[in-house]
């Protein structure tokens, strides 16, 4: 290449790339950092070339002190001064002042890159980090050491040899269950996955290659739940591959006999337990359950003590029957037309007009319900009110406040500020105008409402705040609802903090509300059937009459 000329672009590429190849060598790291230390210490370095004592190699290093020197490592340039655009630019392979000065470079070249090679054969690297990092991530569970496989398979070969032909029944699939270690209440699970949907039975040979593959890759309950439940091809579970399980809870619980009768009723009970394992496990809303999800909450614990506990509503975190039935009916008493969905004016007469209508239409858009429908035709199903009733009565728990803060966040920026606060103020100040009790002020409500919070920045309130708060169920009646409201603002403020601090409570708010409705709709249903057999013997004696 002449004097002068610039490198074109693909050369240039070549020649940044052995540039950043010569870099990255350990041999000149380790030149580097020795020159740096040296210019540090404002000592007189030397090339580390070993032909620089070469006369016509130092003229032409004199003369080409801007390529070579930072080439060849020579220390009098510091090498901040290397500038990477005069490199991409024009930097030139050589500008020599004879033909002869580019063979001796090109020579410096090769001696000193042999030597580089050299170098690293000599030199003994430390082995990667990573080697001695251990495996800390087991999405599947972490493996256990002594677990015997095949004394598990012959234990489960056992169980099926008591069965006529070595097949399995569903009703069959219990003693299967604790053949393979697992709760009673897994055996529904088991049969589905082994293919008994399809065929009526589970033979021997199918269901120990299907649990042999669970336990070579599935190594806590967790994932060989979620093995157990899932369609192929995913990792999570979705809605619907709970029902299989729970329609064989109903079918075989005892504390559920009596429903086997009232089949109609077996789909809104699932509905209504499906939903509770969402609002509580689901902490992401994606709705879709994970194994790290399942692994954290207390869901495979409450399926175990389904054996244990012949009371069904003893399990009030997800299995109730009670819970069930005052959800249901407060959605019967809203839902006039009985379709299963309400609107928002039937949403607004849920206990007496207590919420507020711009709560109501925050619910209706889509911040807190799944699917299109609550936008596109105004109406939420059952499924969403199931969430909306549990949410409106226990406002402590972390699903119910991330519910309420949804709603509220009206511009969707993680933050409460004072004009979102002061928007659902104005309805209610306006309520109570209407029941002739004077509001106070916005101001002085915020003033109360921060201190209630303590919120971390000033001038917005986030999720955080709100759930390091343990008043908030007061914080989110002020703003919505006028019923909880005003009995807030009746009970002393040291008694509501003392309840708030009461961490060790054994029964939340929703437990206690769904306990006293269920009492309620019971002596209401009892009084109803006395009725009904007053008037009946009454006309029987009338008809009786002369």
């Amino acid at each position: 290449m002449s004097p002068g000329k610039v490198l074109q672009p693909v050369l240039k590429m070549k020649v940044d790339e052995l540039f950043l190849c010569w870099l990255s060598q350990p041999a000149t790291q380790l030149t580097l950092k020795d020159c740096l230390r040296r210019i540090k210490n404002e000592e007189k370095t030397e090339t580390g070339n070993g032909d620089s004592g070469n006369g016509k190699n130092e003229r032409f290093a004199n003369k080409n002190s801007n390529s070579t020197q930072c080439l060849l490592g020579d220390t009098r340039l510091p090498l901040m001064s290397f500038s990477p655009p005069q490199l991409s630019t024009s930097l030139p392979l050589a500008t020599p002042a004879s033909q002869r000065n580019v063979s001796n470079v090109r020579a410096t070249r090769r001696s000193s890159g042999t030597r580089v090679v050299q170098t690293k054969k000599e030199e003994t690297l430390p082995p990667s980090l990573s080697q001695n990092i251990p495996t800390f991530y087991f999405p599947r569970g972490c493996p256990k050491e002594k677990v015997n496989i095949d004394a598990v398979i012959a234990k489960i070969e056992r169980t099926f040899s008591e069965f006529p032909n070595e097949r399995a029944m569903l009703e069959d699939m219990g003693k299967v269950a604790k053949a393979c270690e697992c709760p009673l209440y897994w055996k529904g699970p088991l049969f589905y996955c082994a293919g008994g949907e399809r065929t009526g039975y589970v033979s021997v040979h199918k269901f120990v290659a299907m649990w042999r593959k669970i336990l070579q890759t599935c190594y806590d309950d967790a994932a060989k739940f979620v093995h157990l439940l899932m369609n192929p091809g995913c990792n999570y579970l979705v809605q619907e591959d709970f029902i299989p399980f729970l329609q064989d809870v109903v079918n075989s619980h005892p504390g559920l006999s009596f429903l086997k009768e009232a089949s109609e009723f077996h789909s809104r009970y699932i509905t209504t337990v499906i939903q509770r394992i969402f609002y509580t496990v689901n902490r992401s809303w994606s709705g879709k359950i994970t194994c790290n999800e399942l692994r954290k909450s207390n869901f495979l614990q409450n399926v175990a003590l389904l054996e244990e506990e012949a009371d069904i509503n003893q399990l009030t975190e997800y299995f109730s029957y009670e819970h069930f039935y005052v959800i249901y009916c407060k959605f019967w008493e809203l839902d006039t037309d009985h379709d299963l969905y309400i609107d928002r004016k039937d949403l607004a007469r849920h206990n007496d007009h207590a919420i507020s209508n711009r709560m109501i239409e925050r619910i209706f858009s889509g911040a807190v319900t799944r699917g299109r429908k609550a936008q596109k035709d105004g109406k939420i199903s059952y499924a969403d009110f199931v969430w909306f009733l549990i949410s409106e009565e226990d406002k402590k728990t972390p699903t119910s406040i991330e519910y309420w803060f949804r709603c509220m966040d009206l511009d969707g920026d993680g933050a409460l500020s004072m004009y979102e606060l002061e928007y659902f103020y104005e309805e209610q100040c306006q309520k109570l105008d209407n029941m002739a009790i004077e509001p106070l002020p916005f101001e002085d409500c915020l003033c109360q409402m921060l201190d209630l919070v303590k919120p971390q920045y000033e001038g917005k309130i986030t999720l955080h705040d709100l759930k390091r708060c343990k008043l908030t169920n007061v914080f989110f009646d002020t703003f919505f609802n006028i019923e909880k409201y005003l009995d807030h603002e009746q009970k002393d403020q040291f008694s509501m903090l003392r309840d708030g601090e009461g961490e060790s409570q054994e029964v939340s708010d929703w437990e206690k509300y769904a306990a006293e409705e269920y009492d309620i709709l019971v002596a209401e249903e009892a009084a109803s059937d006395q009725w009904n057999d007053g008037v009946c013997h009454y006309l029987s004696l009338s008809e009786g009459a002369p």
